[in-house]
């Protein structure tokens, strides 16, 4: 027998050593120089996470691990290790399902890849990568006896490859609802690991989104639904450490510390590492006695403070888009859906505004959106301040034929326009979303395509969770060759609908002109989310409240945030921005191009 094909045999079929997962990334695993911490892994840094590894462990009796989880608590750190341990200590064929293949070939990238070569038990057993080497690629990493194979959610045909022992699902709540048609991506990937029932290992990890529609909180739900409780320092009462717990002196969100509700006791910053080294897990449910399920919130990471955290909450509270990602990612808790009841409208145009011919002097940015249908070109033109409150600054319907040029010139003329500002100056429309995906698709690639230097993007907007609201990069894999930004629109329809229901200026806040007429107003409204079952899971989506109700305004809202969006992910900060309008070295600046009055200016 070929030696290297003797030493694989001999390793897939000695017994796996007695050694828990945590004991093994504390003897081997290295961080790259790119981790925040880099140098030799301690599972004494973050001590809640000892368990939920042992659990991954083959000695472990559990089939499968929930992590519920905020950001910054290592989870799917624990998950790398997990992966290390399997290469070195217990080979077998593994998959990690990440949400996209964009998202697995970055994972490889930024972190498969230094796991391995920044691990020297690693480096030495994994294919070494070479031109047309399939053992080390960006979806498949060879070791001895087993094999890492990665795939994206979004992706039956990977999901469906081969059966395997371990499996990682990362980040689940990004996963899309349906992969290829051919079902709900979990249920694919779990299928893969039937074969090896009662010797499997699952590991399913997340933050959680939406209540009702999020993966992670109803696998939790099923498990025993573990609670990590520290001591209090003066009393020695057990319990989780939650926001209810985190106080802090009137205005000085910067002194957060914990309370606890036995004795009254502060435990501040600096007490963190004795409260987490004194912790332990407690079940606080019976479950199905195969599943370990831990709930983890940002309050226990020794990466960020209560103090930061709690100013953070302030920043955010009254936002409800930016709260859902504060809840979310903080808290590590779903989030009750407010997008789900209907907003009327008759309250929205009671609200309208007057603000005279300028613009209002709290916009620092401004963005269109556009839709084009078969007889017209509907525009939308949103003003942006402080925290995403928004101002609506025009809209207008341009008449005409779009399969000619004359439209499209009209609707270039409005987007070179300015607005005066009452600082004493001229804003352009600083970028524009345009969607490709309906009428004259043609015609608007063209138009987008020799106006991509002034940020005219052409975009298509797709339903579904998981959709950012901006993509990281374009696509081009469409007919008109061009970059096309795929746009989340049911993302930004949930913040939409969200801030509509703010009532005070401030964060998330919109303004409406006086001269909106009520059809502006029915159209802003036109939809609701409406939730259907599909293979028992809840499928949430955006639908006409009546058929056939047009809804150009919304659509023209979305793509117009989608914009400023777009301009975030380019470096814009918009609160400096507002800063940088309103200080005096700014007010007599004249910005380039023609200075245009708005219809309702006239």
């Amino acid at each position: 027998m070929v030696p290297e094909i003797d030493l694989a045999w001999r390793r897939g079929i000695r017994p796996e050593p007695p050694i828990p997962v945590s004991d093994w990334a504390d003897r081997h695993r290295i961080l790259p120089p790119t981790s925040a911490e880099p140098g030799r892994w301690q599972t004494s840094r973050t001590p809640y996470l000892r368990e939920v590894m042992d659990a991954l462990s083959t000695s472990s009796p559990y089939e499968r691990v929930v992590l519920m989880k905020g950001a910054q608590t290592g989870g799917s750190e624990a998950g790398l290790n997990w992966l290390g341990y399997i290469i070195q200590n217990a080979p077998g064929i593994a998959m990690l399902v990440m949400p996209s293949l964009d998202m697995v070939r970055r994972n490889t990238t930024v972190r498969i890849d230094p796991l391995i070569e920044a691990t020297p038990a690693l480096r030495e057993l994994v294919a070494t990568p070479r031109s047309r080497d399939a053992g080390n690629s960006l979806f498949r990493k060879s070791f001895p006896g087993g094999q890492l194979v990665m795939a994206g959610a979004n992706s039956a045909v990977g999901l469906r490859s081969t059966p395997v022992r371990y499996l990682f699902l990362d980040e689940v709540d990004g996963y899309p609802g349906d992969a290829d048609g051919e079902g709900d991506p979990v249920d694919l990937a779990i299928q893969r690991t039937t074969t090896f029932r009662g010797r499997r290992k699952i590991y399913m990890v997340s933050t959680p989104t939406l209540k009702g529609h999020s993966r992670i909180e109803a696998a939790f739900e099923a498990s025993d639904q573990r609670y990590y409780h520290v001591p209090c320092l003066h009393c020695g009462d057990m319990a989780p450490i939650t926001w209810a717990r985190i106080r802090w002196p009137e205005g000085r969100r910067d002194q957060a510390h914990l309370v606890c509700e036995a004795c009254g006791g502060v435990h501040f910053e600096h007490d963190k590492p004795r409260l987490l080294a004194a912790g332990e897990w407690r079940a606080t449910a019976d479950g199905d006695g195969r599943t370990a399920g831990f709930h983890l919130s940002a309050l226990y990471s020794p990466w960020e403070t209560w103090a930061e955290i709690a100013a953070e909450h302030g920043r955010v509270r009254k936002d409800p888009a930016r709260l859902q990602v504060w809840v979310n990612t903080k808290l590590g808790e779903s989030w009750e859906d407010q997008a789900g009841d209907t907003v009327p409208a008759d309250p929205l145009m009671a609200r309208r505004e007057d603000w005279g011919e300028a613009l209002p002097a709290s916009v620092a940015v401004l963005t269109a959106g556009v839709d084009v249908q078969g007889d017209r070109i509907e525009v939308q033109i949103l003003g942006w301040g402080r925290d995403e409150e928004a101002w609506v600054i025009d809209y207008r319907v341009l008449w005409g034929d779009p399969s000619g040029p004359r439209l499209w010139s009209d609707l270039d003329m409005v987007l070179q326009g300015t607005f005066p500002h009452p600082a004493g100056m001229e804003l352009p429309v600083r970028a524009a979303a345009i969607d490709t995906g309906g009428h004259h698709t043609k015609m608007a690639y063209e138009f987008c395509r020799t106006r991509l230097a002034r940020r005219i993007w052409a975009i298509k907007g797709r339903g579904g969770p998981g959709i950012p609201v901006w993509p990281r990069r374009p696509t081009r894999t469409n007919k008109g060759k061009i970059p096309l930004f795929i746009v989340g629109v049911d993302a930004v329809k949930d913040a939409v609908y969200a801030r509509l229901r703010l009532t005070e200026p401030g964060p998330g806040a919109i303004h409406f002109p006086r001269r909106l007429d009520a059809d502006y107003f029915r159209q802003l409204t036109a939809e609701r989310v409406v939730t259907r079952f599909e293979r028992g899971r809840p499928i949430r989506s955006w639908q006409p409240k009546r058929d056939g109700e047009r809804n150009e305004a919304l659509d023209t809202f979305v793509y117009a945030h989608a914009a400023l969006h777009g301009l975030i992910s380019m470096g814009l900060r918009l609160n400096e921005e507002v800063e940088r309008v309103a200080s005096p070295s700014t007010q007599s600046g004249k910005v380039p191009g023609h200075a245009i009055r708005s219809a309702w200016m006239t």
